[in-house]
């Protein structure tokens, strides 16, 4: 009696941060658990599996904050609108470094599938013997193999957690003639790195010309100034310091970094014009543009989004310096599928000659769209080097690599900014006029600043204001995304465009249902389905190895760590849900959408485990961000 008055009570007076659910699929934490874990049949529905003690190991990876619990006393949740207690916030730094060979079993040399003297002889350490190998090999996922079905043939052929389903009892990997036939020349990924190419990087042979071009007009408007100071030594201290990069102000001692300042465009006799008649247009207007996230799997993602009618997606931030040295882990971020129709990439440096060489290197061996400054990413690693949020102290430095790039793309150029750095000291609307002179085509602006991260919601009045001062440059405003009535708010702001990163984590159907204006009452086996898709674009770009089967769980794993946070719309009390709303206890209308709603991580791995079978023994995942996984 006395849990149902608690429950009444909650729901009558709902608690701050907290999304409303209807009372009748209202439950408690004990009541929850214990309902998914009893009722839990497996992968393939034949009760627990062999590692349901991974999942006690993960469940206590992670404690419960004090958001996640029932607020007994109300007053002081209202009145100070924070829980009692330490939050989990930030990311898990000291997570477990999982490597891509720690769940590899004993492979299969390649000599004996080309049927070949294997160069190694004795000291080879992998299979000769098919049967042997065939016997330690885990067991197989499942009866048909994507990739084969897709393709016409597998090429992990014996190694594939599906082989069964393209294996002759002899051993030999089958092929569908006509369908491999019919696929021939085609290519579904581009933007890979050539061996070629990579060799060069790395011997330093790449010319980069029009990059030498433009760092020459660099060179002497330095050599300039420095011969006006030294006309004019008589110059007070200060105002020399004036005219130093942030950079170059640290490196003298100055314990911060100076305020934004304006200053005017090069002049034609120091910066080569460029010929925006030779670039390529892009129309950015009115569209929906997924962000460049990290935490899922990008292009799998990507795939999954584009279906629900994202318009216009782009690879995760990659590093300049990486993407120079040929560093093959970097250049998989730029990877674009055919599906995706209006695609660019997104690059982070603090120096012009990096950043402007970088650019004619993606310009002259990738095929995209556009390509975007990450001027607005807040973490330490970037920032503390000048990079990120970092460029839009650095007016000077910003100014020559935004001029740099544009002279080396055939693209349009684009930028990512925030409000600013600190919380209550906004510097976006000073920098957005100077960028249109710089011959920006796009900037897209994130509504809170580096300090804030997602501890508020983010200013749309601002972006509003700032949408006015880029006219006639399109603006493209961010956060907070999570329903089309927030879409719509969002567009009545004046911004060209929207885009969308968490709200896609929870919900990528989202872009749906902005462009229908409606709200989709999704089913749990519509969501399920998602995810199987996932799985299958995953398998294709990961490996459908255990490697790659690995690979494919743990990003998904991720995902589900934010896509648990989605309460259907035909269990809320109020719509639309909000996304600084977390869900309560609450059970589903049928057991897998009471799963979906678990925010434990063991539940995200039984959740895997339908898609991907039975986790390895010596499986361990945590969450990227501590407040992602609750007891």
């Amino acid at each position: 009696m006395a849990e149902k008055e608690t429950v009444e009570k909650w729901t009558d007076a709902p608690v701050k941060g907290q999304a409303s659910i209807k009372s009748e699929f209202l439950t408690t934490k004990e009541k929850f658990h214990g309902f998914v874990d009893s009722e839990w049949q497996g992968p393939k529905g034949d009760g627990a599996t062999e590692n349901e003690t991974s999942h006690e190991t993960n469940e206590a990876a992670v404690e419960e904050p004090e958001s996640k619990k029932l607020k007994l006393d109300s007053e002081d949740s209202t009145n100070t609108g924070k829980p009692d207690g330490k939050r989990l916030r930030g990311q898990n730094k000291s997570r477990p470094h999982t490597k891509p060979t720690t769940y590899d079993e004993k492979r299969l040399c390649l000599s004996v599938l080309q049927k070949r003297e294997c160069p190694f002889g004795e000291k080879c350490h992998f299979h000769h013997n098919i049967a042997d190998y065939l016997s330690s090999k885990p067991a197989d996922i499942g009866e048909s193999c994507y990739l084969y079905e897709t393709f016409g043939k597998c090429m992990y052929g014996l190694s594939c957690r599906f082989a069964k389903a393209h294996t002759t009892p002899d051993f030999t990997t089958m092929e569908k003639a006509d369908l491999v036939k019919t696929l021939e020349g085609r290519t579904f990924v581009k933007n890979s790195l050539s061996k070629d190419l990579q060799n060069r990087l790395r011997k330093r042979s790449v010319p980069f010309k029009k990059s030498a071009e433009y760092l020459k007009t660099l060179s002497n408007d330095k050599d300039k100034k420095g011969q006006q100071g030294n006309g004019n030594a008589c110059a007070a201290p200060a105002e020399e310091k004036q005219h130093l990069s942030t950079e170059e102000q640290l490196q003298a001692g100055e314990d911060k970094p100076s305020p934004v300042k304006t200053i005017g465009p090069l002049t034609d006799a120091d910066v080569i014009k460029l010929r925006p008649s030779e670039k390529k247009k892009v129309d950015f207007q009115d569209k929906l543009y997924l962000a460049p996230l990290t935490t899922c799997g990008n292009l799998p993602f990507r795939r999954v989004c584009k279906r629900f009618g994202a318009d216009i997606t782009c690879g995760e931030m990659a590093m300049c310096t990486n993407l120079l040295q040929g560093q093959q882990s970097e250049w998989a971020l730029l990877k674009r599928h055919e599906s995706e129709d209006l695609f660019g990439v997104q690059v982070e440096g603090c120096f012009p000659d990096t950043m402007t060489r970088c650019a004619e290197l993606i310009n002259n061996n990738a095929d995209v769209d556009f390509v975007d400054i990450n001027s607005g990413c807040p973490i330490d690693l970037v920032y503390k080097k000048g990079g990120g949020c970092g460029l839009m102290t650095r007016t000077r430095k910003f100014e020559q690599i935004i001029k740099g790039m544009n002279y080396v793309l055939d693209v349009p150029l684009t930028v990512k900014i925030r409000t600013g750095v600190q919380e209550k000291s906004n510097i976006a609307h000073k920098l957005i006029p100077e960028m249109k002179n710089w011959g920006v085509s796009m900037i897209t602006l994130h509504g809170r600043s580096r300090e804030q991260r997602y501890t508020k919601l983010a200013d749309w009045d601002y972006i509003s204001t700032c949408s006015k001062l880029a006219s006639p440059i399109p603006l493209f405003g961010n956060g907070d995304i999570l329903s089309y009535e927030d879409a719509m708010r969002a567009r009545e702001t004046g911004v060209s465009g929207i885009m969308i990163a968490r709200g896609a984590l929870i919900k990528p159907w989202l872009f749906t249902e902005i462009k229908e204006s409606r709200h989709w009452d999704i089913s749990s086996s519509e969501r399920l389905d998602i995810l199987k898709d996932f799985t299958n674009f995953g398998l294709e770009h990961w490996g459908s190895d255990t490697r790659g089967v690995e690979k494919t769980r743990s990003f998904m794993l991720e995902w589900l760590s934010f896509m648990c946070r989605y309460i259907p719309v035909g269990l809320l009390e109020r719509v639309p849900q909000k996304i600084n709303e977390r869900p309560p206890y609450y059970m589903g209308r049928n057991y897998l959408e009471t799963l979906m709603a678990s925010q434990n991580v063991g539940d995200w791995v039984r959740i895997s485990e339908m898609l991907l079978g039975p986790v390895p023994k010596n499986f361990n995942f945590l969450p990227k961000h501590k407040a992602n996984s609750y007891k």
